[in-house]
């Protein structure tokens, strides 16, 4: 019988991890702005398994540890995953800023090598988004 790899062994932990039993009633649903679920399906196994997971406790109103807030954008509303994978930075943001859902706004590989600050085209496109899903909220929640 073949041996589980370290990799089988990684989803079957996330997947225990994303099916185990939380405290909420009913989770957040998550809100895909733009390209961003198409760009996370298009990063490595572990890193889509890590922002998932990452995702899934802002759903159930968590913060995982990989989650910070992203800086210019006036506190905690606004949070980013980052993920290193063999020497490749992935990147994942999205709002908690609205009470019945969780808007992704943007995911990217970081390219830059000008230190860790996330680049300025980067922060526009994130802005855009922002005001999108605010614009999404609003249409939503109309009584």
């Amino acid at each position: 019988m073949k041996r589980p790899s370290s990799i089988d062994k990684l989803t079957t932990i996330c997947q225990i991890r994303h099916s185990s039993r939380v405290d909420t009633d009913q989770p957040k649903s998550l809100v895909w702005i733009g390209s961003s679920r198409r760009d996370v399906k298009a990063f490595p196994e572990e890193v889509k398994d890590a922002i998932g997971y990452a995702l899934f406790e802002a759903q159930v109103g968590r913060k995982s540890l990989p989650a910070k807030p992203l800086a210019g954008f006036g506190g905690a509303g606004v949070l980013e995953i980052i993920e290193d994978f063999q020497r490749n930075t992935y990147r994942a943001v999205y709002t908690v800023s609205f009470s019945e859902l969780i808007y992704v706004l943007h995911a990217f590989q970081k390219k830059s090598k000008k230190g860790i600050a996330t680049p300025k085209v980067e922060i526009d496109l994130i802005k855009r988004r922002l005001k999108l899903a605010e614009e999404d909220y609003k249409q939503r929640t109309k009584g």
